[in-house]
């Protein structure tokens, strides 16, 4: 009998996320994952590696509670903001019970759905990528949690606030509505952090991963009512955050550290502006989506051809062909000027073959 026979079956018919690194390439340049170019330099501070750290470390917690404009009751940090998607899910599905999400999306809420052995249900984005509230509405007996993206990873898109607070009004007392909002650093005013008085089962998620430039921390959080960031508290890890991380995460929430990653998201959006415009005059370019993240989804003539030929050149983006609704789209993550004028550079001499 084989080790993989002896795991569980939903395990053995997992197909794992797929992510950037799982990927792989070699490369220069990649603009593949949604992080931030260069690396922000901090200094450990904190040397105390013989104890175990604090469960929720204190300065971490309160730093982004005052960031976010919320309590510290208020939040709970983690692993990431994956951790957080399957902390929810652990805490709240029994096995009969449902997930519910929007593809085409990030694929992490259906990959720890599978892992915790809880069924999905996909109600797809409408053909410009808002959700199908009628459908979701018929959708929502034995669902348990909804997962929404806003901005929307991969295609860049605002939810409307409308339909965000008529889904939290359809799901009232039913399901946990969870707002990714990995990316709300580059569209602050989209946050919904300010509806979390109106309704106890919203819960939001958020990372240092993207603006905070910080991806390599693995550090992100949950923020929602204290009732539910106390459920949250009985499943997750008893330190989660090790020293060395939420020393960081506590530098890079200091004032002088949220200051320098608004001017991180600055200057990505002058960027941003600027390669959209140089993909839009390209003849083997149909359509660049609009995008409110720091990245831009691309549809491209042959999207197959360009992805591969920029593979071979070192140039590392992230395919969307086989997403739902997303062939021949490419996600290119914003990188420094000079790279995506290679970007740019490299798409021009694929129309000159």
């Amino acid at each position: 009998m084989s080790i993989t026979s002896l795991s569980r079956q939903n395990i053995q018919a997992l197909t794992p996320y797929q992510s950037a690194r799982r990927l792989g390439g070699k490369g220069d340049i990649w603009l593949n994952a949604n992080e931030y170019p260069v690396s922000p330099e901090f200094d450990l501070t904190n040397r105390t590696f013989n104890r175990y750290p604090e469960p929720q470390p204190q300065a971490v917690i309160e730093g982004y509670a005052n960031y976010a404009g919320v309590l510290p009751e208020n939040v709970l940090v983690s692993r990431g903001g994956d951790e957080s998607i399957e902390l929810i899910i652990r805490a709240f599905c029994e096995a009969e019970d449902t997930v519910l999400y929007c593809p085409p999306t990030y694929g992490m809420y259906a990959v720890s759905s599978q892992t915790c052995g809880i069924a999905l249900k996909t109600v797809p984005l409408t053909a410009d990528f808002q959700l199908n509230l009628p459908e979701i509405e018929r959708c929502l007996d034995g669902v348990k949690v909804v997962f929404v993206c806003s901005p929307n990873n991969p295609t860049g898109t605002l939810v409307k606030r409308s339909d965000l607070l008529k889904l939290l009004q359809i799901t009232a007392g039913k399901a946990i509505v969870v707002m990714d909002e990995a990316y709300i650093e580059f569209c602050p005013q989209a946050t919904m952090a300010n509806e979390l008085p109106h309704y106890p089962h919203l819960a939001i998620i958020r990372t240092l991963s993207k603006a905070f430039a910080l991806a390599g921390l693995r550090c992100g959080f949950t923020l929602a009512n204290k009732e539910l960031i106390n459920v949250l508290q009985k499943v997750i890890a008893p330190y989660p955050l090790p020293v060395p991380v939420a020393d960081i995460a506590a530098q890079a929430l200091s004032p002088q550290g949220i200051l320098a990653m608004q001017q991180r998201v600055a200057e990505t959006l002058t960027n941003r502006q600027e390669l959209q415009k140089n993909l839009e005059n390209l003849p083997l370019v149909e359509q660049v989506f609009e995008s409110h993240g720091n990245y831009l989804l691309v549809k491209f003539k042959d999207g197959q051809k360009v992805f591969k030929t920029l593979w071979d050149q070192g140039i590392i983006l992230r395919d969307q062909h086989k997403a739902l609704r997303l062939e021949n789209c490419i996600r290119i993550t914003i990188g420094t000027a000079e790279e995506n004028q290679r970007v740019i550079e490299a798409l021009q001499h694929i129309q000159q073959i």
